[in-house]
């Protein structure tokens, strides 16, 4: 049960109220006053404060005031008499959670108490969850002792605490959203929203409305004014992926942002000021993109303020041993499965891989592992079906990854769908086109939702 301290100078209503409370499991406490109120809480933080309005000293108001805040704030719930009421609105405007008038009834006591406490208990949650978000996201949680990855997590700290525009470059699957997160939770901004996009999966005529929002009537379908992402991410920080596909008539309206710190709706005639750091990526090589004429100049130099450049994963080999931990313990964990060990035999097959979809094939590629895994030693048997889901045995060679990098994924979705079409639908002929075991087959159809998953 939760905490509460009562805080009354009347010890006969102290005692009511800690009999009442103990009698219902919770852990009560009773001081005086407001005073020794905060010095109780300098060894004790209680989730739920009931506080006399009329003290000597400190009043309740006062008192609430000074409550310190960290870990969090306790809900407050301000006892009254009837002809003070006023002041225990006044107080439930600074703060206070609630206000009970006396003589207290004994059940809106416990339900007052009660409502409170789930208060607190979604409050204690928050700060939890946001303190496993901050250490997910902290730089030392960057897997990576290359030489690559220690110059882009060099980069990643010193820029973080300032407001700097970021351009992070490299192929897919290398980390780049991770990286963009990493430097948004490791700023002043972390407790503000992160928002994420990608520019290559929204169509050119919902681009403006998506990022700035439209008014009501802005045009057919825009039934009700909506906030573009730019205004959801006010105070924080927004990720643009894949900006090398950004329409050109959104990359001037993006320059604006850049310039003026000002967006303006879809149907709207009314500017509106935002404070937003841009983090940007792409796997593109974006000085060609230029030369093109695909990319404005202009723009492109506003966003490559500071650039980080995350190397492929067949360039720091000496990584993947780290990695295959972190994966392992990671999923070992999200499955409950108990992994004692990874053969070396996986290691140096993973270490001769060229990975042509980077981390996140090697991350998918261990995720199945991990889940499909029975004896809890991870071998040969367990990943390589999904290794020679990319080899190009015609050429008897490795998959040859083009120069702008590959959509995993998508290669991977297809290749299953081309393989059931070859097989008339019959899962288990699909599977030994490709070299997967039949089990292995069904996990990946299942995890595209594609169909034919149970044939």
């Amino acid at each position: 049960m939760s905490a509460i301290l009562i805080v009354d100078d009347e010890p006969l209503q102290r005692d009511i109220l800690k009999t009442i409370l103990d009698a219902e499991g919770y852990e009560a406490h009773a001081v005086a006053s407001g005073e020794k109120a905060l010095e109780f809480m300098k060894k004790s933080h209680p989730d739920v404060i009931l506080s006399d309005l009329r003290m000597k000293g400190m009043d309740g108001i006062e008192f609430m005031e000074a409550v310190p805040v960290v870990p969090f704030k306790p809900s407050v719930i301000i006892i009254t008499a009837h002809g003070t009421i006023s002041s225990a609105v006044d107080a439930v405007k600074k703060g206070a959670f609630d206000y009970l008038t006396k003589p207290i009834d004994k059940n809106t006591l416990l339900l007052t108490v009660k409502r409170a406490e789930e208060r607190s208990s979604l409050l204690k949650e928050n700060l939890y969850l946001q303190n496993e978000l901050f250490a997910k996201f902290k730089i030392e949680g960057i897997v990576g002792r290359s030489e690559g990855m220690r110059r882009a997590m060099e980069i990643i700290r010193k820029v973080a605490p300032s407001s700097a525009t970021v351009f992070i470059r490299g192929e897919s699957g290398t980390g780049k959203e991770l990286a963009a997160r990493a430097i948004h939770y490791n700023s002043p901004r972390k407790t503000k929203p992160f928002i994420s996009l990608n520019c290559a999966s929204i169509p050119e005529s919902l681009f403006e409305s998506e990022l700035f929002g439209h008014e009501f009537g802005a045009f057919t379908g825009a039934v009700a004014r909506k906030e573009g992402l730019f205004e959801l991410a006010n105070g924080g920080s927004i990720f643009l992926d894949e900006i090398g596909d950004m329409p050109t008539v959104m990359q001037s309206k993006l320059l604006r942002v850049l310039q003026d710190k000002e967006i303006r709706r879809v149907g709207g005639n009314k500017s509106i000021q935002v404070d937003v750091r841009i983090i940007t990526a792409t796997n593109k090589d974006m000085e060609k993109e230029v030369a093109a004429g695909n990319f404005r100049e202009d723009v492109f130099y506003r966003l490559n303020v500071v650039t980080i450049f995350l190397p492929p994963l067949r360039e720091r080999r000496e990584d993947i041993p780290a990695l295959v931990d972190f994966f392992v313990e990671k999923y070992g964990k999200e499955f409950g499965r108990r992994i004692k060990s990874v053969e070396p035999a996986v290691i140096n097959a993973f270490s001769n891989y060229r990975w042509p979809g980077n981390i996140r094939q090697m991350e998918s590629v261990i995720e199945k592992a991990v889940l499909m895994n029975d004896t809890g030693i991870i071998g040969l048997n367990d990943i390589q079906g999904e290794l020679e889901l990319f080899r190009n045995k015609e050429k008897g060679g490795v998959f040859d990854l083009p120069p702008e990098g590959i959509n995993f994924e998508e290669m991977e979705k297809e290749l299953l769908t081309k393989a059931m079409e070859r097989a008339g639908g019959v899962a288990s002929k699909a599977a030994k086109l490709l070299g997967m075991s039949y089990k292995t087959f069904l996990y990946r159809l299942e995890k595209h939702n594609l169909e034919g998953a149970g044939s």
